[in-house]
């Protein structure tokens, strides 16, 4: 009896379920490609659901694009966490991050257009990569990995050079991503007290392959 009622219940709940993420993607989309002034029924029409569905979720435009984002993010964040969940060391961590997600930008376009459209207030948002490299930041810093007295400065430093890197892959499409992002990576190691040989050392490790990582997160 009870599974008999649950069942439309739980058919409502993913149909619910599809609009929002359909609104999300739309959205998505709509950042990635610089279109924030569209109109909802713009987007409602691109993900292919009423006007009257969109505000079943979100309450306007500004709450659908912030929540968008926040979806990359945690999507970035819970890749990131995957793709690095064996490393013990702060600093082999917080390298193996940094030099994934330079490699994102080419392997995950739309998303690293969100990010950079963003911009510098990523560093102070409490999803993606800012707080799990802060706190990576810290933890190599007391363990004597890093020579950091101002974990948000280096935070700041890291973030800035990233950004910058990714403004730059967009715009070289020619350039060599891999090469780029682990000579970034390095300079930002030696800034927070590395040695020339140690920073060498942490960016020639191999890396985890993200494109396996999409493609179990997807199947799942």
């Amino acid at each position: 009896m009870n599974d008999g009622q649950n069942q439309p219940q739980n058919r409502l709940a993913r149909r619910k379920q599809r609009t929002r993420g359909a609104l999300l993607q739309a959205a998505q989309a709509f950042i990635a490609a610089g279109k924030l002034n569209a109109p909802i029924l713009e987007i409602t029409q691109a993900a292919d659901v009423g006007m009257g569905s969109f505000y079943n979720h979100f309450e306007s435009k500004d709450d659908l694009f912030a929540a968008a984002v926040t979806d990359v993010l945690d999507s970035q964040g819970d890749l990131l966490d995957q793709l690095t969940e064996t490393l013990t060391d702060p600093a082999e961590r917080f390298a193996c991050r940094y030099r994934l997600c330079g490699r994102l930008f080419r392997q995950q376009p739309q998303e690293s257009r969100i990010m950079l459209s963003i911009g510098l207030s990523l560093l102070s948002s409490d999803r993606g990569l800012a707080p799990r490299a802060k706190r990576d930041i810290v933890a190599a810093s007391n363990a004597g990995r890093f020579k950091v007295h101002d974990p948000d400065i280096a935070l700041a430093v890291a973030g800035g050079a990233l950004l910058g890197l990714g403004q730059l892959l967009l715009e070289q499409p020619d350039r060599d991503d891999a090469h780029a992002t682990d000579e970034v990576a390095r300079d930002v190691l030696r800034l927070f007290g590395m040695t020339a040989r140690q920073a060498q050392q942490l960016t020639s490790q191999p890396l985890p392959d993200i494109a396996a990582s999409d493609d179990a997160g997807s199947a799942a």
